[in-house]
């Protein structure tokens, strides 16, 4: 079944009970974007948000916000200012890891980019400590049972379409501890086969360890559409599936959310109108999720789901 089949299956049948736009306060003439999902530091409430002017590109800073209200989050002054986009957090033992996609420019011109990582016990004083490979975004860290941290990686470009049809791959491997975190590592890490179809991509937005062993993911899968004057439209889902680090098997990819899944809003250019990037979901004393995503390159979403790992395990 095709990815564009399997949207208007999931459209037709999904279950979505809250749906809201996030309001964010301190940061008048910025969009917010492409948060981490929200976390509790000290009592409070956090998220990371890519903060940037709508006409402009690759000119983004990350920032720390603390949850004000329903949906509502207010910048938390003069904390860290980081030149970064995508925003994403892990947990890993008492520290806080943050990533994000640093963008290198040369002589005023865009060059490269690379995932930088911070971590630390005070989230107003994070280290930054290491780098990814040369033009790879979605690397992810989650906690494994022993006490290893699992690392996922994102290759994309002509190469990976070229060998394996989709437009990217999704690698795992294992580490001991954070200081084993290199971009060899990361660029090196076996692909996880059978994920993606013909010119499909996408990636791990936030990772999870089931009590079953098993690995949780709720990351993003991709397809180029038209719209109706025949321009090209970069469609992003919000998906989940579940991967099983011992047989290196993943398993019950499904979609999550699309863009109508969440309220009106504009987009940042028009190929971006049906695009929808995934944070991760936060559980709900009711059982259900909540799911966060970026909207449209310039806002920020959430969404009310059923729990996307039934029946095979629970987050631990």
């Amino acid at each position: 079944m095709t990815l564009q089949t399997q949207r208007i299956e999931f459209e037709a049948t999904k279950k979505i009970y809250e749906s809201a736009t996030l309001v964010f306060h301190g940061v008048d003439g910025f969009d917010v974007y492409n948060i981490s999902i929200p976390f509790i530091r000290d009592g409070k409430r956090y998220l990371f948000g890519r903060v940037e002017r709508r006409a402009e590109w690759a000119r983004s800073w990350v920032r720390l916000f603390e949850e004000t209200g329903q949906d509502e989050w207010t910048v938390v002054e003069d904390s860290m200012i980081y030149t970064l986009e995508d925003p994403y957090i892990s947990e890993i033992g008492d520290e806080l890891v943050m990533g994000g996609t640093h963008v290198q420019y040369q002589c005023g011109r865009y060059s490269t980019f690379f995932g930088y990582f911070f971590r630390g016990t005070d989230l107003h004083n994070l280290y930054y400590f290491t780098t990814g490979p040369n033009k790879m975004k979605d690397i992810r860290l989650v906690p494994l049972s022993d006490g290893k941290i699992g690392v996922f990686s994102r290759p994309r470009g002509a190469e990976t379409r070229g060998k394996y049809g989709s437009e990217s791959m999704i690698g795992f491997t294992v580490v001991d501890r954070l200081e084993e975190l290199t971009a060899d590592v990361i660029e090196n890490a076996p692909y996880i086969h059978g994920i993606f179809g013909e010119g499909e991509w996408g990636g791990v937005n936030q990772a999870y360890l089931l009590d079953s062993g098993k690995i949780g993911i709720i990351g993003h899968i991709c397809y180029r559409d038209k719209d109706e004057n025949g321009g090209e439209v970069k469609v992003y889902l919000n998906m989940a599936l579940v991967f099983d680090p011992t047989t290196r098997e993943s398993s019950d990819l499904h979609l999550i959310g699309s863009r109508p899944c969440y309220p009106p809003g504009p987009a940042k250019a028009p190929h971006l109108v049906d695009c929808v990037f995934t944070s991760g979901i936060v559980m709900r004393p009711d059982g259900k999720a909540d799911l966060y995503s970026g909207i449209g390159d310039c806002q920020a979403g959430r969404i009310t789901i059923d729990y996307p790992f039934e029946g095979h395990g629970r987050i631990v």
